[in-house]
């Protein structure tokens, strides 16, 4: 212990050897110290102490609450050899924890810094575990020593080659590719083998990467679209405001956290519930009083219904200036849709997942309404024939403002959600309007069918074409070739049969 106390990097490196080395009880929590910077010394003294998270101060070698001379003490320094040396000495000491997912932690750390002190300790642990998931990675840590280790016997590097080959990750193939060089020409061409066939799975996942990114953009697309479908096919209304429908119900989050974490705390985690409501009517009643003010008197001219909903845009997106700052605010993420895990090579973040979840469900109750309730009804007989509906009693100018206020509510339930994964600002809703437009004119005016595969076509191939062109010329493709498929189906892939068709 005393050689940590000498301010030396060969001194600490041997400390570091020796303490692991050791299999003392107290092995573990010094090297841990040292890797947090809480390992102290006093040179004078030659005495070793560990700085608890709570402030206190330890003997490393007993653990027992001690007060030294702060004024002589300085921390046990690190560079990066040693760093490593600590990985490995921390893996080695954990290799044989009781808790699986300890071990586990353990095997990796072993795997990076494959260290050859471990090699022993690696093979004992593997003849005795018995968990899956922790053996194949106590079996790809050995693999791992045993190719870095140049007198390894042939047969065993062989061997080790296809245990890394069986890992398949990015590790892997860096482990691999410096193996390929290999003198022995059997270890050369297995190298090189495992690397194609690592290289090939790795291609696969970076294509169901692109597809689950897609998947998550075409939800977003979806979710700013879905309300603009209902209102442009039952109304033919060119509404430009959408955009901010959109903004105002990820404000109106931004407003119930802000109430939360003033007042109710604890509520935190249900904020995301209590504004979806909210978000929807207060998004719904904007809508049906624009649809009631203005766009009412403007039906059969779409050219007036565009100008007047831009300025309808532009006047919203001013009040929220003035109401809340030109600045981006906070909203947070609730705990359940905080962090990601793996499912493979692909990473899947919680808020992405939920965002999907959440809007085919929206998409699902959305269907629902629309054939199983009598508004429903009325609005899909407005969609197909506006003058026979009307002759049948229907009051197509109620249909039309709750169709209205309908879209425009989806919409304020969409800004929720995108509130989780883009900027709270004045600007939100012009990100998506163009977009929406997009996907809705693809798909099949007013169809809600439409709109999803639109969605999700349009996202899934977006994120494919980014890698290769790039985000602004992906972009660019991805209209071009809407464009060109217009000028075949000018109605979209599902034309929507009715008034549309005769007119």
């Amino acid at each position: 212990m005393a050689q940590f106390a000498n301010d030396s990097f060969s001194d600490t490196e041997a400390a570091i050897s020796a303490v692991a080395a050791s299999g003392n009880a107290r092995a573990l929590p010094i090297v841990q110290a040292l890797q947090d910077g809480r390992l102290v010394a006093d040179p004078a003294t030659k005495k070793v102490y560990i700085k608890e998270n709570d402030g206190k101060v330890s003997d490393a070698v007993t653990g027992q609450a001690v007060a030294p001379s702060f004024a002589n003490l300085g921390n046990v320094r690190l560079n990066n050899r040693l760093r490593r040396s600590v990985e490995a000495a921390i893996g080695g000491l954990t290799l044989l924890s009781a808790d699986p997912a300890r071990r586990l932690q353990a095997a990796q750390s072993v795997f990076r810094s494959r260290d050859a002190a471990a090699l022993a300790t690696i093979e004992g642990a593997l003849e005795k575990e018995t968990d899956a998931s922790v053996r194949r990675a106590f079996t790809q840590a050995r693999a791992a020593i045993l190719l870095a280790a140049p007198d390894a016997p042939e047969a065993s590097r062989i061997e080790a080659i296809a245990a890394i080959r069986d890992r398949g990750d990015q590790d892997a193939l860096a482990l691999l590719t410096g193996v390929a060089a290999d003198p022995s020409p059997r270890v050369a061409q297995t190298a090189q083998a495992a690397i194609s066939s690592v290289q090939s799975r790795l291609a696969m996942w970076s294509a169901a990467q692109n597809a689950w990114y897609g998947i998550s953009l075409g939800s977003v697309l979806l979710l700013a679209a879905i309300g603009l479908a209902i209102t442009f096919g039952v109304m033919g209304v060119i509404n430009m405001a959408h955009g901010e429908m959109v903004m105002l119900g990820a404000y109106t989050t931004f407003v119930v956290q802000e109430v939360i974490r003033s007042s109710y705390p604890g509520l935190f985690d249900y904020s995301l519930l209590i504004a979806l409501p909210l978000a929807f009517l207060v998004a719904g009643l904007i809508g049906v009083a624009i649809e009631r003010g203005i766009i009412r008197f403007l039906y059969g001219r779409p050219l007036e219904t565009l100008l007047a909903t831009w300025g309808i845009s532009l006047i919203l997106q001013q009040a929220v200036r003035t109401a809340f700052g030109p600045t981006n605010r906070e909203v947070g993420n609730p705990s359940w849709m905080s962090g990601a895990f793996e499912l493979g090579q692909i990473t899947i973040t919680y808020n992405r997942l939920w965002i999907v979840v959440f809007t085919l469900a929206v998409f699902a109750l959305l269907l629902l309404m629309l054939r199983y309730t009598s508004l429903g009804l009325e609005m899909r007989a407005v969609t197909q024939n506006r003058r026979m509906a009307a002759s049948m009693g229907i009051a197509t100018s109620r249909v039309d403002a709750l169709t209205f206020g309908l879209g425009s509510g989806i919409a304020g339930i969409a800004g929720v959600a995108l509130s989780q994964i883009d900027n709270v600002s004045p600007n939100l809703g012009q990100s998506y309007i163009i977009d929406s437009f997009m996907v809705v004119v693809f798909g099949g005016v007013g169809n809600l069918w439409g709109t999803l595969v639109g969605a999700f076509t349009l996202g899934i191939a977006n994120k494919f074409l980014e890698p290769v062109a790039g985000a602004v010329l992906g972009k660019i493709a991805i209209l071009v070739l809407i464009i060109l498929f217009i000028q075949k189906r000018p109605r979209g892939l599902f034309a929507l049969k009715g008034r549309a068709v005769e007119a």
